[in-house]
């Protein structure tokens, strides 16, 4: 994974560094699709000197590599995933959780779209809204 990384760095004139590499590693390592600012806390430790704009630019150069996704989960609150195909995510309102919905096909409805709009689709996300089952546990019930 890491040649793939360096190698579409370096064919794109991009310099390949090590903060670049383990942001991406962060993003390929988790499910958690984390913020700018997750990223930068997780890998603070190991580069002291790293700043929350090196995270911001690698980020933009990674979608731009089309190697990361960028989720607008609302409220211009950005996660990124590095798992690039469509598929769905699910958002939890209480603790701001973003989790992967799998085994979804939506090309029906892509397809519907497509044929009942002058559009010719480039892309699509979709969002789900809710309360995961650990808040749901916190949550006080109606007496």
């Amino acid at each position: 994974m890491e040649c793939r990384v360096t190698s579409l760095l370096r064919d794109k004139g991009f310099k390949v560094t090590p903060q670049r590499l383990a942001i991406y590693d962060v993003l390929a390592k988790t499910k958690a699709h984390p913020s700018a600012e997750m990223i930068f806390n997780e890998l603070q430790p190991l580069y002291p000197t790293m700043s929350l704009a090196t995270v911001y630019k690698t980020i933009e150069i990674l979608k731009e590599l089309k190697l990361i996704q960028v989720l607008n989960v609302g409220e211009d609150s950005f996660r990124y995933d590095a798992k690039t195909d469509n598929h769905p995510h699910i958002n939890c309102c209480k603790c701001g959780k973003v989790e992967d919905i799998l085994g979804i096909d939506a090309t029906d409805f892509i397809d519907t779209i497509a044929s009942q709009t002058s559009y010719r689709l480039t892309g699509q996300q979709f969002y789900f809204y809710g309360v995961c089952s650990e808040c749901q546990k916190t949550e006080k019930l109606p007496q």
